[in-house]
């Protein structure tokens, strides 16, 4: 099965299985470009300020800055004729002004969402830390409570990037879009 030319926009929270996912998804195109979000956050040489679990006004204004980038960067690939996959930590009532940023359609939206226990056991894996000012039962309670119940959903807990993969390709087009 083949997916349609749109954006898919992949969310979940860190060591969930974004970033590979999302590559490999837009591997799946003929012409696919993999817009990681967070590189936005990156490029702040100074003045950068994480969003925390007590977030100040500053960090959200910085948040929105990086989403509103994501999704304009998403817009002129797709327009450009490029299927696009958009990646990044996309939690909280925030979700719905990143969702409105977006002028090109379709978009489908696809939340992986294992289990903490082998959110925990992947981070302990990865080649990078990303829980430095978030504990992992916190920021998945955010996406539990918190996440607009959009799109697809899949708790990738037992599955094999590929096996999640597969997955997307097949429920996408029923389950994922938004718009």
């Amino acid at each position: 099965m083949t997916l349609k030319n749109g954006i898919y926009i992949i969310t979940g929270i860190m060591a969930s299985g974004k970033s590979t996912i999302a590559q490999m998804l837009a591997e799946h195109f003929d012409k696919g470009v993999h817009v990681h979000g967070d590189i936005f956050r990156k490029m702040i040489v100074n003045g950068n300020i994480d969003m925390t679990p007590d977030y100040s006004q500053s960090a959200l204004e910085q948040l929105m800055l990086r989403y509103k980038m994501a999704a304009k960067v998403a817009d002129m690939y797709y327009k450009a004729g490029f299927s696009v996959v958009v990646q990044d930590t996309y939690l909280g009532k925030e979700v719905h002004s990143f969702l409105q940023a977006f002028e090109s359609k379709p978009i489908y939206f696809i939340t992986l969402n294992p289990k903490v226990d082998a959110v925990i056991k992947r981070e302990k894996k990865r080649n990078k830390t990303g829980y430095t000012t978030w504990e992992v039962e916190p920021l998945y309670e955010v996406l539990i409570n918190e996440n607009p119940r959009k799109g697809l959903w899949i708790d990738s807990t037992d599955m094999t990037a590929k096996e999640t993969l597969a997955e997307i390709i097949k429920r996408a087009e029923a389950e994922a879009r938004i718009a």
